[in-house]
Protein backbone atom coordinates (compact mmCIF):
# COMPACT_ATOMS: atom_id res chain seq x y z
CA UNK A 1 0.00 0.00 0.00
CA UNK A 2 1.08 3.48 -0.74
CA UNK A 3 1.30 5.90 2.15
CA UNK A 4 -0.37 9.26 2.07
CA UNK A 5 1.94 11.99 0.89
CA UNK A 6 2.39 14.98 3.18
CA UNK A 7 3.03 18.40 1.69
CA UNK A 8 4.49 21.44 3.39
CA UNK A 9 1.62 23.83 2.62
CA UNK A 10 3.07 26.94 4.29
CA UNK A 11 6.24 26.53 2.25
CA UNK A 12 4.25 26.04 -0.95
CA UNK A 13 2.09 29.09 -0.19
CA UNK A 14 5.12 31.30 0.46
CA UNK A 15 6.95 29.97 -2.57
CA UNK A 16 3.98 30.52 -4.84
CA UNK A 17 3.56 34.06 -3.54
CA UNK A 18 7.24 34.78 -4.16
CA UNK A 19 6.99 33.36 -7.69
CA UNK A 20 4.06 35.70 -8.32
CA UNK A 21 5.98 38.69 -6.96
CA UNK A 22 8.97 37.72 -9.10
CA UNK A 23 6.82 37.55 -12.23
CA UNK A 24 5.34 40.96 -11.41
CA UNK A 25 8.79 42.48 -10.87
CA UNK A 26 10.17 41.03 -14.10
CA UNK A 27 7.21 42.44 -16.00
CA UNK A 28 7.44 45.91 -14.47
CA UNK A 29 11.22 46.18 -14.61
CA UNK A 30 11.34 44.77 -18.13
CA UNK A 31 8.88 47.37 -19.31
CA UNK A 32 10.66 50.28 -17.60
CA UNK A 33 14.18 49.21 -18.55
CA UNK A 34 13.12 48.31 -22.09
CA UNK A 35 11.59 51.72 -22.66
CA UNK A 36 14.54 53.49 -21.01
CA UNK A 37 17.17 51.65 -23.03
CA UNK A 38 15.47 51.01 -26.36
CA UNK A 39 12.91 53.79 -26.38
CA UNK A 40 10.19 51.78 -28.05
CA UNK A 41 9.55 48.08 -27.59
CA UNK A 42 8.02 45.77 -30.19
CA UNK A 43 4.39 44.87 -29.58
CA UNK A 44 5.11 41.27 -28.63
CA UNK A 45 7.58 42.36 -25.91
CA UNK A 46 5.13 44.86 -24.45
CA UNK A 47 2.47 42.14 -24.43
CA UNK A 48 4.88 39.69 -22.80
CA UNK A 49 5.73 42.11 -19.99
CA UNK A 50 2.07 43.01 -19.48
CA UNK A 51 1.12 39.33 -19.32
CA UNK A 52 3.88 38.72 -16.75
CA UNK A 53 2.49 41.54 -14.63
CA UNK A 54 -1.08 40.22 -14.76
CA UNK A 55 -0.09 36.59 -14.19
CA UNK A 56 2.23 37.63 -11.36
CA UNK A 57 -0.64 39.36 -9.59
CA UNK A 58 -2.96 36.39 -10.12
CA UNK A 59 -0.40 33.81 -8.98
CA UNK A 60 0.56 35.97 -5.99
CA UNK A 61 -3.06 36.25 -4.86
CA UNK A 62 -4.38 32.77 -5.68
CA UNK A 63 -1.49 30.57 -4.53
CA UNK A 64 -1.65 31.52 -0.82
CA UNK A 65 -5.39 30.85 -0.81
CA UNK A 66 -5.02 27.47 -2.50
CA UNK A 67 -2.05 26.19 -0.47
CA UNK A 68 -2.70 28.15 2.73
CA UNK A 69 -6.46 27.67 3.11
CA UNK A 70 -8.06 25.28 0.64
CA UNK A 71 -5.60 22.38 0.45
CA UNK A 72 -5.07 21.98 4.22
CA UNK A 73 -8.84 21.83 4.70
CA UNK A 74 -9.18 18.97 2.20
CA UNK A 75 -6.87 16.64 4.13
Amino acid sequence: MHGRRSYDYPKLAKGGFLVGVGMLLVGVLGEFVGHAVLGSLPGWEEQLFFDLEVLGILVGLITPFVFGVFMPLTE
